[in-house]
């Protein structure tokens, strides 16, 4: 009797094996036949959909230089223009590449389109992130960082903040020695994050340990998202879970003198004080600021180390600039950049303009269609993801002259031939490096400030040259140079008008 039972299970297991490849042919069946369906009632972009579930997502995430669109969307502009069709991160997806739309979507954010990061985003930064959340709690949580970011506050508390760790940063360079200036920039930034978020002091011991931690953690971020022990992934989870612990003693530590003690010079005790967030809110804002004002920053930083060598009359006009900015500070007796100091700098908007328009560290979005739309003739259906690709407009040659040519003149006059207010026409057209719309980045005004304070202080100190020709801005698809960017800087020989602390 159990012999036979056992026979008939296998008998049957056999079946379902001869079965499966039928049942699983039929159901890829049903989605193609379902997608043609859907394709033949609706106008969609021309396209290639590629596989089922897997779509062409590895061909689009495929690293290539930063200063280009890279091949996959080379071929796709070329084969069906600036709007087309795909599957992307497991959903069917429209990707542009064109400016007037990519305005469109980011305009309408919250009408027609919402932010749709992929879960795996969602699962290391958080579902409190900034990044990924939409509607009322986006509103707030960046209002918050707007609040603490106000105009009052960049002019007094974090210009010099910004100056003080740009000087402990240039400071530390040994004469002559190769390093990575890649790793400087971050190291710059991220001192300058933690102590404006949680008034850690560079150097200690909590802010080496809170700084080793999230470099595990940034390695997750842009890994593929398998949590499996032993991958990056996992090994960033686990540092997101030691980090929120140790954000989480701050907060107690703080609670415990009282609400109405809690100083806020720093956001964390901005927060506990004027918000009424969960702890877990709190949580995921620190996190995702710590993330967004370090990452960024630090790779804006680091592209314009790279791109000026190669632009030697930049750098000249840039000496120039800040030069004067020093001289009239020394006639005046100060030693702190002011707000003036920083309005002076407008060459040095220019090559800002021109390192985040070439090297584009923010490449694309995610959006998610919320009704079903028209635009130009094509059908965006409702459900599915839109990818505005920010960095195909940038590099587009017929919006900018000679787009892979680092060229800062070209923010001082305008397409039309036009001088002066360029910069401000362009960022509200086709030049797009802090997104647009509701969620323009809130940190935009700060990245431009550290920008500027840095190129002042290392074009009046130092001459530097690139030690690794081969090593340039990839994009991962987050923008990283694989070797760190060595470099070799010597210190001026003439230093009359130089801060003497460096």
């Amino acid at each position: 009797m159990v012999e036979r039972q056992s026979a008939s299970m296998s008998s049957d297991s056999e079946v379902i094996l001869c079965l499966l490849p039928s049942v699983l042919a039929l159901f890829l069946f049903l989605i193609l036949i379902r997608r043609k369906q859907q394709q033949t009632r609706l106008h969609l972009p021309p396209g290639n959909m590629g596989w089922p579930f897997l779509g062409e997502t590895l061909g689009y995430l495929k690293p290539y230089s930063a200063t280009c669109t890279g091949q996959f969307m080379e071929q796709h502009i070329s084969r069906y223009g600036k709007i087309y069709k795909s599957n992307l991160f497991g959903e069917p997806t429209i990707v542009s590449a064109d400016a007037g739309l990519n305005r469109f979507i980011l305009q309408n954010e919250g009408r027609l389109f919402e932010c749709s990061y992929p879960r795996s985003i969602g699962g290391i930064l958080g579902k409190w992130s900034m990044l990924v959340l939409v509607g009322d709690m986006h509103r707030d949580m960046r209002m918050i960082s707007l609040n603490f970011l106000s105009h009052a506050r960049l002019r007094t508390h974090l210009m010099r903040e910004v100056e003080k760790h740009t000087l402990l940063v240039l400071g530390s360079w040994k004469e002559n020695s190769v390093f990575s200036a890649q790793d400087e920039a971050k190291k710059f930034t991220f001192n300058l994050m933690a102590k404006h978020i949680m008034s850690l002091d560079p150097g200690k011991p909590e802010t080496e340990q809170l700084k080793k931690l999230y470099v595990t953690f940034m390695k997750g971020v842009v890994s593929a998202p398998v949590n499996l022990p032993g991958t990056a992934y996992r090994k960033a989870l686990q540092s997101r879970s030691t980090i929120l612990k140790f954000i989480e003693s701050k907060m107690e530590g703080r609670l415990k003198e009282g609400k109405e003690n809690i100083d806020e010079d720093d956001l964390l005790g901005w927060v506990l004080k004027h918000s009424n967030l969960s702890k877990e809110q709190i949580l995921d804002l620190i996190l995702s600021l710590l993330f967004a004002g370090h990452e960024t920053s630090s790779v804006a930083i680091a592209l314009a180390i790279y791109f000026l060598p190669g632009c030697p009359n930049a750098i000249q006009q840039l000496r120039e600039e800040h030069t004067e900015i020093a001289k009239a500070k020394k006639q005046a007796g100060e030693t702190e950049l002011n707000w003036d100091d920083y309005k002076k700098m407008e060459f040095t908007q220019c090559v800002i303009s021109e390192t985040l328009r070439l090297g584009n560290v923010v490449r694309f979005l995610h959006r998610k269609a919320l009704k079903d739309v028209r635009y130009k003739g094509y059908d965006i259906p409702c459900g599915w993801k839109v990818l505005p690709v920010i960095a195909a407009v940038h590099l587009d040659p017929l919006l900018f002259d000679q787009p892979q040519h680092f060229n800062p003149w070209r923010w001082q006059n305008n397409n039309s031939g036009a001088s002066s207010s360029s910069y401000t026409s362009m960022t509200s057209s086709n030049f797009m490096p802090f997104g647009g719309g509701p969620r323009l980045c809130a940190g935009s005004e700060l990245a431009k400030l550290e920008m500027a304070v840095f190129i002042h202080h290392l074009v009046l100190n130092f001459h530097w040259d690139l030690e690794d020709d081969l090593d340039q801005p990839f994009a991962f698809p987050f923008v990283d140079f694989q070797n760190g960017l060595p470099i070799t800087a010597r210190r001026h020989q003439n230093q009359s008008h130089i801060n003497p602390k460096i």
